[in-house]
Formats: structure tokens, sequence, C-alpha cells
């Protein structure tokens, strides 16, 4: 019975990847528009932040519709196949789990985020409309 449970949405998944990420990329929100010097500060802040993701996952495409609203260039990291970025989110962040935003600090200490509402939280906090 458990087999045929996990056949039934390894199918499901299969079939409404393709509408989740066309729906994600038709109906992208407008960013903040903002002068060329306050853009370039924001690039400077999100330098240190990468976005470990899923490109069809639900939770993951509530984060980057945020980061498209805010105008923020935060570096994708698809964990969804194995391979490096996997495997640093597995060894560094502790397990894979997506969303998983990755906040380097510039001494060199690496803070992992999970959970989309705590990372958009952040996002919000650091670079909204009034950061």
């Amino acid at each position: 019975m458990r087999f045929l449970i996990r056949i039934f949405f390894r199918t499901l998944r299969r079939v409404l990847t393709p509408f989740m990420i066309a729906g994600y990329h038709l109906s992208r929100p407008r960013g903040i528009q903002r002068t060329a010097e306050d853009q370039r500060a924001v690039d400077e802040g999100t330098g240190w932040l990468a976005l470990y993701h899923f490109p069809a996952c639900p939770f993951c495409i509530k984060v980057r519709r945020v980061m498209d609203r805010l105008s923020l260039n935060v570096e994708l990291r698809n964990a969804l196949q194995p391979g490096e970025h996997r495997q640093t989110l597995e060894r560094e962040g502790g397990r894979i789990k997506v969303p998983c935003l990755r906040i380097a600090a510039e001494d060199g200490r690496v803070q992992w985020l999970y959970e989309s509402d705590d990372i958009i939280a952040y996002l919000e906090e650091r670079f909204g409309s009034s950061g």
C-alpha cells in the first residue's frame, strides 16, 4: 500500500511541476523601483545570501516571489538533484529541507535559515521598502 501511495504522489508531482513553474514565471510580481545607487547597496547586501530551493516547491515559489517583489538579486541554488548544492545543504545546513536561506557574515559565520515565513520576515525586515 505504501508503495502505491508513493507512486501516486510522484506521478502527481511530475504532472503538476510544469504548471507550477509556468505559473510562477507568468505571475511574477513587479519589483520595487530604486535608484541605481540604492539598488547597488541592496545588491551588496544580498551578495552574502544564497537560497537553496527546489524549482516547483510551493514554499520556495512563495519566497522567490517576495525576492522578486523586493528586487533582490539573491543567488539561487537548486538542491533538487544530487550534486554540489544538495551536498552542501545537507553537510553545512544539517538537513535537506527547502527553502533554506544561507546567510554569510563578513566575519565568516554562516547562518542557515529554514522555513519560508522566517525567510520572508528576514528579507522584509532587511530589504523592505524602508530598507
